[in-house]
């Protein structure tokens, strides 16, 4: 029976399906079943909709998580801001009695109801702690001799940090281990925890502002000579993928740094095509990471 139920967000289905395909087979092969999370809504985004009316960010947060408490599951993310949404809420009303009434009655009108009785898990914070990255390691039928860039995210770690996870407590170095365990290198880089540039609405509201800050990540990685960057949420997948055509029109550079979901690179050291991972739909410099791997 599955203790997992897979939320997808907005992204990923609508911009990048592949990433959805690869999390599933992923999991398939390390035998964990995902539940399918029916009537799920966007989750909705951390820096939006919480800033203007909190009660209906926590209601439209708690339904979301209401769905997979019904299904007796925790609530897996793919996505650093849906984590960082769902996490927040779900934490704030088990600890707010008032605010959980407030927020249930609203639920009402749905038919839900938020009973504060599971967990938001991160896919990476969950692979590291339940799985292992040796167990990951045992899966890997076609270890990839290539060199990453590990990008984090910003709504991935700081929800750790607010829950004292031991994760985040020395050095940070586990999403890096589980890269590693694909047979690949995780190179160090500059500034390796800098932001995207697009959280918050940025990349919608500000989008030049958002393109110097991706400017910056890119040339530091090219820097570090690395054959692709990895990223364990869609949004900063998106910045980083067609992102990168925008920042070489606007600045003209010549970017090519393919982009991979961890779950697609996760994919292809576990046997599966390119073209099952959705890698060939990304943007940005996929044919020469494809040749490079076969």
């Amino acid at each position: 029976m599955s203790e997992l139920s897979l939320f997808l967000g907005c992204v990923a289905p609508n911009r990048y399906p592949g990433i959805e395909a690869a999390t599933k087979k992923a999991f398939s092969k390390l035998d964990i079943e995902l539940d399918e999370l029916d009537g799920a809504s966007c989750c909705p985004a951390p820096g939006v909709f919480k800033s203007f009316d909190k009660v209906t960010w926590l209601t439209l947060a708690s339904r979301n998580l209401a769905l997979s408490e019904e299904l007796n599951d925790d609530i897996l993310t793919i996505c650093n801001g849906c984590y960082s949404t769902l996490k927040d809420a779900n934490d704030e009303l088990k600890s707010n009695s008032n605010l959980k009434e407030t927020v249930n009655k609203n639920l009402t009108e749905t038919g839900h109801n938020f009973k504060g009785c599971h967990d938001v898990r991160h896919i990476i914070e969950y692979l590291s702690q339940e799985v292992g990255a040796e167990k990951i390691r045992e899966q890997v039928s076609d270890p990839l001799d290539i060199k990453v860039a590990v990008h984090y995210g910003c709504h991935l770690i700081q929800p750790l940090k607010e829950s004292g996870s031991e994760l985040v407590k020395d050095s940070v170095t586990f999403f890096d281990e589980l890269v590693e365990a694909t047979g690949a290198s995780s190179v160090d880089y500059k500034d390796k925890m800098l932001c995207c540039g697009a959280g918050g609405g940025a990349r919608t509201a500000i989008l030049d502002a958002t393109l110097k800050m991706t400017d910056k990540k890119l040339q530091n990685m090219k820097d570090a000579d690395v054959d692709c960057i990895v990223n364990a949420c869609p949004f900063c997948h998106l910045q980083f993928d067609s992102g990168q055509k925008d920042v070489n029109s606007k600045y003209h550079k010549q970017y090519e740094i393919p982009v991979l979901h961890y779950t697609q690179l996760l994919g292809l050291a576990m046997g599966f095509s390119p073209e099952e991972l959705g890698v060939d739909m990304n943007v940005t410099g996929t044919d020469s990471l494809i040749e490079k791997i076969k």
